[in-house]
């Protein structure tokens, strides 16, 4: 009887143990998120990054029946806002969303207070959009090849605007001078507003100016666009032509946005929170929001977006060699 006794109690304890091994544990990815998550946002308000990052995180938190909570941290081109995220716990309950100076910032800065390579989870990116080459509509230059043309015959004549030290129009300028094998004359500016009306009034050639920010003087013929800087021509421009398709092959560069949390996060959070904003990117409202603003959605696996911000942070420093451009 005491042997029968034994055995039985053993199986209870064995079948209470299975129990409890198949019961989701508190906190996980099936029961994620159990309270609000802070989304640090890497530029301020009223930024391409905040506009996009705002209205994925509000479709995410309906999934979510949490509120995924922006939080602005902006300053030293998104670096500010990258050190709080390294810096937090890899629970799922910090994300950051950023723009492409997450790849461009190792090559930027001499001293960054994380290590963009270690430091975080690659989770996904988001959207992305092209640059437009813009110019007065009474510039003689009716294409990009009338450009092209121009800017070989008479070196440096052309004088062309970017938005400061660094940035994406600055590097987008540098790649397309080596790519195009012209010689113009850089003027920095301290936005893409500055820079556009000076294009408008004349007082400087030509701005490749982000997609967002340039599409509403395009279609009110302020502006004229000779080609847009992605691969394939833009749902919102479909009329104009890519640099690549106009006179210099192969050429592509697009201002992207993406999704990382802190380095340590538990492998079944990081396909959750990816489901997630990869569902968001899927829905039609939000898709048309975003393109309403210029951005083609562009989601990635996390292995495919890890390997992306590997390539990105390459040809970025690749970019900074060849213009010359010292880390500040």
């Amino acid at each position: 009887m005491r042997t029968y006794a034994t055995l039985a109690a053993v199986l209870g304890c064995v079948l209470a143990l299975q129990a409890h091994a198949q019961k989701p544990a508190a906190g996980s990815a099936r029961d994620f998120p159990t309270k609000p998550v802070r989304v640090i946002i890497a530029f301020p308000a009223g930024s391409a990054t905040d506009i996009i990052g705002r209205v994925i995180a509000q479709k995410v938190s309906e999934y979510w029946g949490q509120t995924a909570i922006t939080d602005n941290r902006g300053g030293a081109g998104g670096s500010i806002a990258s050190s709080i995220a390294a810096k937090a716990a890899p629970d799922g309950y910090t994300l950051i969303i950023n723009s492409s100076a997450h790849a461009i910032n190792p090559s930027m800065y001499a001293k960054l207070p994380y290590d963009t390579r270690k430091d975080f989870t690659d989770i996904t990116r988001l959207v992305g959009q092209p640059n437009v080459l813009i110019v007065q509509p009474a510039a003689p230059f009716k294409s990009l090849g009338d450009f092209l043309a121009e800017a070989r015959t008479k070196p440096g004549s052309i004088n062309f605007a970017f938005a400061g030290l660094g940035s994406g129009t600055h590097l987008n300028l540098e790649k397309f001078k080596l790519a195009a094998k012209v010689d113009v004359t850089p003027v920095s500016y301290k936005g893409s507003g500055e820079a556009i009306n000076d294009v408008m009034g004349g007082r400087v050639h030509t701005y490749f100016a982000p997609i967002s920010a340039g599409i509403s003087f395009i279609r009110a013929n302020r502006v004229r666009a000779l080609a847009v800087t992605s691969a394939q021509r833009s749902s919102q421009l479909p009329d104009v032509p890519t640099v690549a398709e106009s006179g210099v092959p192969g050429f592509e560069f697009i201002l992207w946005f993406g999704l990382w949390a802190p380095a340590g996060m538990p492998q079944p959070i990081i396909d959750k929170v990816w489901a997630d904003f990869n569902r968001a990117l899927k829905d039609p409202a939000t898709r048309e929001k975003l393109a309403a603003l210029g951005n083609e959605a562009m989601p990635m696996k996390p292995a495919e977006f890890r390997k992306f911000v590997e390539q990105e942070i390459a040809e970025y420093a690749r970019i900074f060699r060849a213009a010359g451009i010292r880390p500040q």
